[in-house]
């Protein structure tokens, strides 16, 4: 005859550590009202039995998932394909380390409606969120702002009022950018702007605008792009095709940078002796030839200092409401 092993259950720890059903139970689930004489007692019969708690029944009880969610709306192909993007979820998965909680991934689907993710996070299926990538009409601030869902943005939210984020300084990194294109002697500088439904994208333009109108120069050559290779490649055919004299280019993304010193390559453009060009990000820069001249976007920190404001959340202290702005830094490359 074979036995079969039987898990321990949560009477099984009660009896052998000499204490109530309910006592036990509190003990697992967070320790309140719990001597330290019975927390010890639980403790050692839960190593000596091998039990573990059931996370359903641990719920009802503490009224926690211990999972949070990490929002990208963006389609799935822009994670496998955008280093910003997979930095953000390699770095959440990090930050988590050592803690018990879950990462849940969200993306956004095709058709699907607005609100909708929105809707899922104060359901009560997560404990709190990071939210990277957003887009003006995903309806996640005011859902964020109006619920009791801990969370924190990674880039500014569009009203920032009542919520918590961590940005780089978006307009000053465009502003160095811009001028190195400026001291090089480019006068003729366009640029290939993000989505203008992302406040990264809005604030990276203005920095360029600024730059320009400061130095004199004409802001009227520009192309939206959308941070891939291939917006940034039909940016910079639409560019080179309304104005052939164009001799420096801000790209607001490595990606679109890319792209766009593809196309310069292509039409026999030198780089950076004809055209140059500056990206954003520093996410892999060094893969194209000449290496991009770029600003660092400081990803592994700012989502390791979201990740950590996010916990300190979750653990019941005051989280400070002012943003968390990291600096941006020229980085030297050869394209510019």
């Amino acid at each position: 005859m074979v036995t079969k092993n039987i898990a321990p259950t949560l009477d099984d720890v009660a009896r052998a550590a000499g204490v109530s059903r309910s006592t036990a139970s509190r003990a697992i689930n967070g320790g309140e009202r719990v001597s330290p004489e019975a927390q010890q007692a639980v403790d050692a019969a839960i190593a000596r039995l091998g039990y573990a708690p059931n996370r359903a029944a641990r719920s009802l009880v503490t009224r926690r998932t211990d999972s949070i969610a990490l929002v990208v709306p963006e389609p799935d192909a822009r994670i496998l394909t955008d280093p910003f993007l997979a930095g953000v979820v390699r770095g959440v998965s990090e930050g988590l380390g050592g803690t018990d909680l879950q990462l849940v991934l969200l993306l956004a689907r095709p058709g699907e409606r607005p609100g909708h993710i929105a809707r899922y996070l104060n359901s009560g299926h997560v404990d709190g969120v990071i939210i990277a990538s957003h887009h003006k009409d995903d309806a996640l601030e005011p859902e964020l702002r109006s619920g009791s869902l801990p969370g924190v943005f990674v880039g500014r939210p569009f009203d920032a009022t009542g919520l918590h984020y961590v940005d780089v300084d978006n307009r000053a990194g465009a502003r160095v950018a811009t001028q190195r294109l400026v001291d090089r002697g480019c006068r003729t500088i366009a640029s290939i702007t993000g989505p203008q439904d992302m406040t990264a994208a809005l604030d990276r333009f203005d920095g360029w605008r600024t730059t320009l109108s400061r130095a004199g120069l004409a802001s009227d050559v520009v192309a939206n792009g959308d941070f891939t290779v291939e917006g940034g490649a039909a940016a910079m055919e639409q560019i080179l095709a309304e104005r052939p004299d164009v001799d420096g280019v801000f790209a607001a993304s490595d990606l679109m940078a890319s792209g766009a010193l593809q196309v310069l390559q292509a039409h026999g453009r030198r780089v950076p002796d004809d055209v140059a060009i500056v990206g954003f990000d520093a996410l892999g820069a060094e893969r194209t030839t000449p290496r991009l001249t770029t600003v660092l976007q400081p990803v592994v920190e700012m989502v390791a200092a979201a990740t950590s404001s996010l916990l300190d959340m979750l653990a019941g202290a005051d989280a400070h409401p002012e943003p968390r702005i990291f600096v941006p830094r020229l980085v030297e490359g050869g394209s510019a």
